[in-house]
């Protein structure tokens, strides 16, 4: 058993289990290191939109490792930066899009933002806006400025991480929003959402999205749109926010990005944001060593063409209307099943006991091992597990997955019982 690797969020008397270690992946398959194949139910993570190993997207860094190797947009600018920078914005709408910062992840991307949005409205002689506004139940990375920002609660007091300047509400409660708006407006710099919360796949309403478009007009913080799980088609759009009736401030983007291949993020924002720095010849105090290189930006401009080639937001769409019929087959059949929550290809699956309450968080690992043991790869989400198929999947893929959810969920059913009875017994 190899121990030297410390893995990310797994429990330590699983360090080091072959059955969780991968040793390759092609399309929408993992193997792993005991010698079985699993269907991948969460396209990475949420990441490997267009499946596992695509060709065009490996060539194309190939060559730029070649071409390139390393040239960075830390204090210099480099060819394939302006030409993933100008892919984004065409992606996102050019005619409101205009400027293109990287990054390097979802976290760090979100560390960005914050400082972004401070120093844009200190250059506008409005440096008492300090506050950023989440979301509870929110999902903004473990950096720590994401971590502070971030709306779970997953130890933030115990790393010490500063949240005196952050401020959370309930997703989708208008009032509540419009409550801390009228009391501290002009304090707030941000207010950063994501369109689907990422820990239960929540989606805000258009009641929602329409009340803080309102209030960003009338208060005047930034709105920001962390798409760092939404984009690329995950939900039906190449951007969740499109649907929105006017555009965020800020739009951020990650995952899908590279189709998982590379650290990477970006920030896009209206030409109309860096027209304070331009204007005051002020630098933004920001840089990462990996942000923005050749390899990882040739990797974006594939992925964009990739999408484009493939139609996979089309593909989206019509695998979110199979996943409608599917996941309402699911819960009537499946008693354990209570709901689903989530929109496109971003699905949250809600279970519960046999006496209805929702099922224990502490029992969501052993959901995902039975879910795993059935055939397939998933995440924990609220109650219950995620789904989120990679754009390509075929209908027969679709039904192996949901059909290795419903036995994982029996076998976890089962199990639980047998404890139960053993427990009793005792």
């Amino acid at each position: 058993m190899s121990t030297e690797l410390w893995p990310s969020l797994l429990e330590p008397r699983l360090h080091g289990a072959d059955e969780l270690c991968a040793v390759s992946a092609d399309g929408v398959r993992i193997r792993f290191q005991d010698g079985r194949e699993l269907l991948c139910g969460a396209s990475g993570l949420w990441n490997a939109n267009l499946g596992y190993g695509n060709e065009a997207i490996a060539r194309a860094c190939a060559d730029a490792l070649r071409d390139a190797s390393y040239l960075s947009v830390f204090r210099y600018e480099n060819v394939y930066a302006r030409r993933a920078a100008r892919a984004l914005v065409e992606a996102a709408g050019a005619d409101h899009y205009g400027r293109v910062v990287f990054s390097t992840s979802g976290g760090a991307a979100n560390d960005l933002v914050m400082k972004l949005a401070r120093h844009y409205h200190a250059l506008r002689g409005d440096g008492t806006r300090k506050l950023v506004v989440g979301l509870r139940d929110s999902y903004h990375g473990l950096t720590f400025g994401g971590f502070a920002l971030t709306g779970e609660n997953l130890g933030q007091s115990v790393y010490g991480v500063d949240q005196r300047l952050v401020r959370h509400v309930t997703p989708n409660a208008g009032d509540e929003i419009a409550q801390l708006a009228a009391q501290q407006g002009s304090r707030v710099a941000a207010v950063v959402v994501e369109p689907v919360l990422g820990s239960g796949a929540v989606p805000l309403t258009p009641e929602y999205v329409r009340t803080l478009l309102e209030l960003r007009d009338r208060h005047g913080f930034l709105l920001v749109a962390d798409e760092v799980a939404t984009g690329f088609g995950r939900t039906g759009d190449f951007f969740a926010s499109q649907r929105w009736p006017a555009p965020p401030d800020l739009l951020i983007t990650s995952k899908g990005l590279t189709n998982g291949t590379h650290a990477a993020a970006a920030v896009l924002m209206p030409q109309a944001l860096a027209e304070p720095f331009d204007a005051a010849g002020d630098v933004f105090v920001h840089g990462e060593t990996q942000a923005g290189t050749p390899v990882t930006c040739a990797a974006i401009l594939a992925t964009v063409e990739e999408m484009r080639r493939l139609d996979a937001v089309a593909s989206a769409r019509r695998l979110s209307a199979l996943l409608d019929k599917a996941l309402e087959d699911l819960v009537a059949t499946e008693s354990l099943v209570s709901t689903t929550t989530g929109v496109g290809c971003f699905r949250s699956i809600r279970l519960r006991t046999p006496e209805g309450d929702p099922l224990p968080q502490r029992e969501v690992p052993e959901v995902v091992a039975a879910i795993r043991k059935a055939g397939a790869v998933v995440h924990p989400s609220v109650n219950g597990v995620q789904i989120l198929p990679a754009l390509i999947y075929t209908d027969d893929e679709l039904t192996e997955l949901l059909d290795c959810v419903r036995l994982g969920v029996r076998t976890h059913a089962r199990d639980r019982a047998g404890l139960g009875s053993a427990a009793g017994a005792v």
